[in-house]
């Protein structure tokens, strides 16, 4: 996400943090290649003007230029602007007194409309509410099947919009019948179409204009780019829209769309699609999404993420068995797979303060899944004793574990290693001196000025 601006953006501010002091001149040729990458990003030309210009009207004070850190007090507001530039605040669905909340989702035809109206109802749900989904697109064949499908799998409720009386009816009647079952959220998931055209927008208005819609959320591929800032604003004018939902944000270096919607139309980003899972839809945080941006890590995200995964009993009973020296591998088993869980190892070292770093230094070279499924298969080929107490695996227990798992016994010798330098690390960590060590040790990756002292 982002990678390609975040590395063009690291080698603008270079230019900052590089001299100890900063002219004007020096400011300048710093925010000239902040443009261009900005501009190389697919950010709208204009939008990228005027925050080179809010960035140099502040950046070229006295205060900012005679300071002790100039580079990195140009690098905070580039951070501060950025924020703005995203919305300032968090933006989201806001729930009825008087229930249901109704959202309808627009969108064109391949925007990821109906996979994003499963991922925000189990959002809401997430959040301690009943959601039910209205199939509203009967242009497009099985569009109403493709949604029971997805929903049936995630246990969500699914109600088709049928009415002789046309589309916006049938939506009316399917609201009224949700609100009899209970629901305090109704998503509705409507038709698109391959481009925009009129007959498109004026079944969303009839729709609006039949029912008591609180929320208009438009759904648009980020890896359109500007495009995606165009069909925004045609929907915007046309028929209303309150917030959009970014899908396929996760694939998306550059980030145009992102950066664009809020300075060229006047448009919220209210959530992001991270991945192809179910659960992958996140509300978008401009502040955290900044930070991302800029290199600097999200790690309000990343403890959000492993809070759905690991329980606060299952993690304080991994932190004793790792004080007592007791930790297995079958420990290491169910670590792996909570991690993988959360998402691919690269987005998740992307949220780590210094991780992009880590994972330059590595090469991107990081397991995927199925090498991270090869050593699991290690593992569960291991008797329950072998699995506490590994060094009694000798050489024909590895080529029997091999052959059991379909590696090598170099490959289990390789696991075997790497669990014992663990092991040796988290007893480092242990204790009084050990957090402090971890304290010390993480700071030591954490980026300086703005990033420091913040959560």
């Amino acid at each position: 996400m982002f990678d390609a601006l975040t590395d063009k953006l690291g080698v603008a501010f270079k230019r900052f943090t590089d001299k100890g002091r900063l002219t004007p001149a020096d400011v300048e040729l710093g925010l000239r290649e902040v443009r261009l990458a900005l501009l190389e990003a697919d950010v709208n030309y204009k939008v990228a003007r005027q925050f080179i210009d809010r960035v140099r009207e502040r950046a070229v004070g006295g205060d900012v230029l005679e300071s002790l850190t100039p580079g990195q007090q140009v690098i905070k507001i580039v951070y501060e602007e950025l924020v703005t530039l995203l919305g300032g605040e968090d933006a989201g669905i806001t729930y009825q007194p008087e229930p249901p909340t109704v959202v309808l989702l627009m969108g064109l035809q391949g925007s990821g409309k109906t996979t994003s109206a499963v991922k925000l109802a189990l959002l809401t749900r997430q959040d301690g509410h009943r959601p039910m989904l209205v199939a509203a697109d009967l242009q497009r064949a099985a569009a109403s099947d493709q949604l029971q499908v997805l929903a049936g799998e995630q246990q969500l409720e699914v109600l088709v919009a049928t009415s002789d009386q046309g589309i916006a009816k049938g939506v009316g009647k399917a609201v009224a019948e949700a609100r009899r079952l209970g629901a305090n959220v109704v998503i509705v998931d409507t038709a698109g179409r391959l481009d925009l055209d009129q007959p498109l927008m004026e079944e969303l208005q009839a729709i609006r204009r039949a029912t008591a819609i609180h929320h208009g959320l438009l759904v648009v591929d980020t890896m359109t780019g500007q495009e995606a800032v165009r069909v925004a604003g045609a929907f915007k004018e046309a028929v209303g829209v309150d917030g959009v939902v970014l899908t396929k944000l996760d694939g998306d270096a550059r980030g145009g769309a992102a950066l664009s919607m809020r300075a060229a139309i006047g448009l919220q980003v209210w959530y992001c699609g991270v991945g192809e899972r179910a659960r992958d839809l996140e509300p978008f945080h401009p502040e955290r999404m900044a930070r991302r941006i800029l290199g600097m890590g999200d790690v309000l995200t990343l403890v959000e993420r492993a809070s759905q995964e690991i329980t606060e009993e299952d993690a304080q009973e991994v932190e004793q068995r790792i004080r007592d020296g007791r930790l297995t591998l079958d420990d290491f088993i169910v670590q792996m797979r909570q991690l993988r869980r959360m998402g691919p190892l690269e987005s998740i070292l992307g949220m780590m303060p210094g991780g992009r770093d880590l994972l330059r230094q590595q090469g991107g070279n990081l397991p995927d899944e199925a090498q991270l499924g090869r050593l699991e298969a290690i593992v569960l080929s291991m008797t329950p004793r072998e699995r506490s107490r590994p060094t009694t695996i000798d050489a024909s227990r590895r080529r029997r574990i091999a052959a059991g798992s379909g590696t090598s016994p170099v490959e289990v010798s390789r696991l075997i290693k790497s669990f014992e330098r663990m092991q040796e690390m988290m007893r480092g960590y242990s204790g009084l001196g050990g957090k402090r060590r971890l304290a010390a040790d993480f700071l030591k990756g954490a980026p300086g000025g703005v990033v420091r002292g913040r959560p």
